[in-house]
């Protein structure tokens, strides 16, 4: 039986200032759903985070996907606000706990040593997919291109993220090719929120590290332009 992670210091893991200004664009009735979604994915992020042994880390990692599966028989989650967030927010809106069980495979591949190879790099590009399609189902609207943006969006998170710079740059160049096949892409209103993400991912791929502080004024004004437009960048 795996365990169960370690309490966090808050319920709520907050929202980085883009996609705060992103999820700022969402109806009011969706987004407690988004918000609870991306909270899951946060959940494994903070296994990460604070788990130095890769063992330990995998056997947190597994608890949250047991705990999600289990939904799906109706069982009642123990008392993790994020667990309870996903029984009252998301599971109405049809979403399974093995949908987001899956997102697991993602970050338990970011217990790979260094340096990363595209088997990590094919696990993150899964989340983001993954994470954006069950996002995308909750705001009525299916788009192939839009899994494809979570999926640009997750490497360059996880290069972000990542203290090895062989690692980084291979996510990084992951990143530009996939977004070279959604240049032009146009994204309908109701998954802005989330191609807004991906294009700061875009930005991301084209700019000299270190990475630019989320919230700078130029990246919130790319933004803006792409919730005007819904076009990838070219």
């Amino acid at each position: 039986m795996s365990q169960p992670p370690k309490p966090s210091a808050t319920a709520d893991p907050g929202l980085s200032p883009d996609k705060r200004l992103a999820f700022a664009y969402l109806r009011g009735r969706d987004r407690p759903a988004v918000a609870a979604l991306f909270a899951v994915d946060a959940a494994m992020a903070d296994v990460l985070r604070t788990t130095s042994e890769p063992m330990v880390g995998q056997i947190r990692l597994a608890w949250w996907r047991e705990r999600l599966e289990a939904l799906d028989s109706g069982e009642a989650p123990p008392p993790e606000p994020r667990l309870l967030a996903v029984r009252h927010e998301l599971l109405p809106r049809g979403v399974k706990g093995r949908d987001l069980a899956r997102l697991e495979r993602g970050w338990m591949s970011l217990f790979d040593p260094f340096p990363w190879d595209a088997g990590t790099a094919e696990a993150i590009w899964f989340r983001g997919r993954q994470l954006f399609a069950v996002a995308a189902q909750m705001l009525g609207s299916t788009d192939d291109a839009i899994e494809g943006a979570g999926g640009i969006w997750a490497l360059v998170d996880a290069a972000r993220h990542c203290s090895d710079a062989a690692s980084r740059d291979m996510l990084l160049a992951q990143a530009r090719t996939f977004g070279g096949a959604l240049a032009g892409a146009r994204f309908p209103t109701a998954l802005r929120p989330l191609s807004m993400l991906a294009a700061m991912a875009v930005r991301d791929t084209r700019r000299p590290q270190p990475f630019e502080r989320e919230g700078a004024p130029g990246r919130a004004a790319v933004m803006f332009l792409h919730r005007a437009t819904g076009r990838f960048p070219s």
